[in-house]
């Protein structure tokens, strides 16, 4: 009880444990086996979010390029919502006492939100690891109260986004996005993460784009059986089809946490 201590640098290793054993008390307790993980930018608008900016911004006389862009964007949130809304229904028509592919997120605003927010417009369970940034406020009421963990250390937060993943879904987004992309990617291609985990990235020409994984492979960098290791779709439909495919075939059989 003395906090004074458990604040100090002599217990980094006891927060460090605690960010491990009280989400997994939390998981035991609600049953919560496996995940579905969605990642993407905190900065993405819902369209109605997204119409009411730009209606502002005409209105004010400023320029609409910013807002304009925000509401081309925000497909990606509706398509979040949508997409998590249905694998939310798929999950529980298993019919199962344990609480299958749950969807998870960040916590955050934007794609975290939609995400969230379509899980618990399906009346599900939905996980929320939201990490502690100086100065921004993360503002997101669709997470399962139950299931909303607060954590101070990065690696921790990542640990549980993929201990529990069973599928992972990416959507645009910028530098955080980006290094768990990366970072998923780099456990399953090392083998470190020998599990089969569908690996999905929503938006082909964001991704396109914004990564050129062809020319790593040209330049050797990467072998061109690591483009396998992902898929690249716009489809709703392909997306949830390619995710319940995966989770029948390599999940279904085997609940709880692997790597």
């Amino acid at each position: 009880m003395n906090q004074r201590f458990l604040d100090s640098r002599d217990a980094r290793e006891l927060r460090i444990l605690a960010e491990y054993l009280e989400p997994l008390s939390r998981f035991r307790r609600l049953h919560v086996n496996d995940t579905v993980v969605f990642m993407g930018s905190a900065r993405l608008l819902s369209r109605e979010a997204a119409t009411a900016a730009l209606l502002k911004a005409e209105k004010s006389g400023v320029d609409t390029t910013a807002a304009r862009t925000a509401l081309e964007l925000s497909a990606y949130y509706e398509a979040a919502r949508e997409l998590a809304h249905r694998l939310t229904e798929w999950s529980k028509s298993l019919g199962r006492e344990e609480h299958r592919f749950v969807i998870c997120t960040g916590g955050g605003p934007g794609i975290m939100e939609a995400a969230n927010r379509g899980a618990s417009e399906a009346k599900g369970l939905n996980v929320g690891l939201t990490i502690s940034i100086p100065n921004e406020e993360f503002s997101n009421p669709y997470v399962t109260r139950e299931l909303h963990f607060f954590f101070h250390y990065f690696f921790m937060r990542k640990f549980w986004f993929v201990y529990l993943a069973k599928a992972v879904v990416l959507f645009p987004g910028g530098f955080g996005t980006l290094d768990e992309l990366f970072e998923i990617l780099t456990l399953v291609q090392t083998r470190k993460m020998r599990k089969r985990l569908p690996i999905l990235l929503f938006g082909t020409k964001y991704w396109s784009e914004i990564i050129n994984f062809e020319a790593l492979v040209r330049n050797g960098m990467i072998n061109p059986e690591d483009l396998q290791l992902f898929r690249q779709t716009d489809s709703i439909d392909e997306a949830y089809e390619i995710i319940t495919r995966g989770l029948i075939d390599n999940a279904l059989p085997s609940p709880g946490a692997t790597l």
